[in-house]
């Protein structure tokens, strides 16, 4: 038997729809588009990250999938990033709220994704090397990281304008360069090998 995929007509209607799984999903033109399972090596990344970043923030201003942020897209009305850092105001502004942040709230001051397997022209490699810097720059996230196990990269980007500028790319033994967290002394190889 097939089961009809639910569209929804608002955007509340998403937010407020639960299949009874733990299924993480976003919505794409209507349609639930199932995020594929994460891997090992992504999911321990991104808690090595956020252990890290403890040290120069207080814990509840890190999200770590558990947060959507609402993009301005042709097809797309959020995305939930792997992990990122919001404002002390908009912390206050969600408490006791569902996990999506507005566009009317205060943009996160970094979001970082972890890029899934995928070559160019692949949904995977499109999604996170060219939907998202689009959507992440057009709603005023200062600082984008994206970190590529299968490339064994981790690039920088930083918003100037209304698009974002690469600061760098980390390999092997290279600091990562953060203009949000300059004293952040972590090389490709501590964040690409955390789950090694």
């Amino acid at each position: 038997m097939t089961q009809a995929k639910p569209r929804f007509r608002t955007f509340e209607e998403y937010l407020n729809y639960d299949d009874g799984s733990d299924r993480r999903y976003e919505l794409v033109d209507g349609e639930l588009v199932e995020l594929p399972t994460e891997s090992w090596d992504a999911g321990a990344i991104s808690l090595y990250l956020f252990t890290q970043l403890l040290r120069f923030v207080p814990y509840y201003l890190i999200r770590h999938k558990d947060a959507e942020i609402a993009v301005r897209s042709s097809s797309v009305k959020a995305r939930i990033p792997d992990l990122m850092i919001v404002t002390e105001e908009t912390a206050i502004e969600m408490s006791g709220q569902k996990g999506l942040i507005p566009l009317e709230s205060e943009p996160p001051v970094l979001v970082v994704e972890v890029v899934s397997p995928g070559e160019p022209g692949q949904e995977n490699y499109d999604r996170d090397y060219v939907a998202k810097p689009l959507e992440y720059a057009s709603r005023g996230i200062p600082e984008y990281w994206l970190i590529d196990p299968m490339r064994e990269v981790v690039i920088v980007l930083y918003l100037e304008g209304e698009q974002y500028s690469e600061i760098g790319r980390s390999r092997n033994r290279d600091r990562l360069s953060s203009p949000t967290f300059p004293e952040l002394n972590l090389t490709a190889d501590q964040i690409l090998k955390a789950g090694r």
